[in-house]
């Protein structure tokens, strides 16, 4: 029996030898063609002495509710806070870049004992991750994400200026507002926020308007979750987030409990 003749340098098992760069070519063409483990929205108010943000905790595979202590909303220093929607894991990176961008800044600080002098300022973040976002956008792999900064600018002589809300989506577009939703909430939480925001809020009615809001988009939305989180930003606290707890809902409304198109049953299929 004769062995198999092949014209390829080094016969018949070069033919077969898969090339040595193959297995790199491979790992450099992967991307992510879909967020796979999201979060669903956040929602940003600014109120009288600050920025707060919401989020409820729960991180759905697909349209399962899998992780339902999912902290989204992080501190990145002590003026800047942001909460993401979308992909989990691109979030966890983007925490991290920004964490290790602020560690960098400390270190080369002048002085490692300045408490303020070195960390970036809402703004600035915002920025910055906007190209970010843009950069990945044009490599055709995006962070899979919608994001809100919240925190303070910073005046020209360094000193802390204004409340800053601001929306970075996964393509790099930007925009600042007084009130900011992603996700469903766009659709659903902004109208509500919109309408009863005003300069002088207090912070209770701050909070009281973004639960009213997560409560809403809890009814409504099958990817969000009762148990939330709230954090804010103030000149005189920093940031703070706290603990999650879960909001009181009620099912007792007759949009929930009647027959649905005058059918018999729940109006399921």
């Amino acid at each position: 029996m004769s062995a198999a003749l092949s014209l390829a340098a080094g016969g018949a098992a070069a033919s077969r030898a898969p090339h040595p760069n193959a297995a790199n070519a491979a790992s450099a063409s992967q991307r992510t063609t879909r967020p796979i483990v999201t979060g669903t929205s956040v929602l940003g108010i600014r109120y009288r002495d600050g920025v707060m943000l919401a989020a409820d905790t729960l991180c759905s595979y697909g349209s399962m509710a899998k992780y339902k202590d999912a902290r989204r909303l992080q501190k990145i220093n002590p003026k800047t806070l942001i909460g993401g929607g979308g992909e989990y894991s691109d979030f966890q990176a983007i925490t991290e870049l920004l964490r290790r961008n602020a560690l960098e800044d400390r270190c080369t600080a002048d002085s490692l004992y300045e408490e303020d002098g070195a960390e970036e300022c809402a703004r600035e973040v915002w920025n910055y991750l906007r190209a970010v976002m843009y950069n990945r956008r044009n490599k055709m792999n995006p962070l899979w994400n919608h994001l809100i900064v919240a925190g303070f600018s910073q005046n020209a002589d360094g000193s802390t200026g204004a409340p800053f809300l601001g929306s970075v989506d996964k393509i790099g577009t930007t925009y600042e507002d007084d009130v900011i939703s992603t996700g469903f909430g766009a659709y659903l939480a902004t109208p509500l926020l919109r309408e009863k925001w005003r300069a002088d809020l207090e912070e209770g009615e701050a909070r009281a308007l973004l639960e009213d809001a997560l409560r809403v988009l809890f009814y409504r939305d099958c990817r969000a979750l009762n148990r939330i989180q709230i954090a804010k930003v103030t000149k005189e606290d920093g940031v703070l987030i706290s603990e999650p707890y879960e909001l009181e809902t009620s099912w007792d409304s007759a949009g929930f409990v009647s027959a649905k198109s005058g059918l018999e049953g729940d109006g399921g299929w």
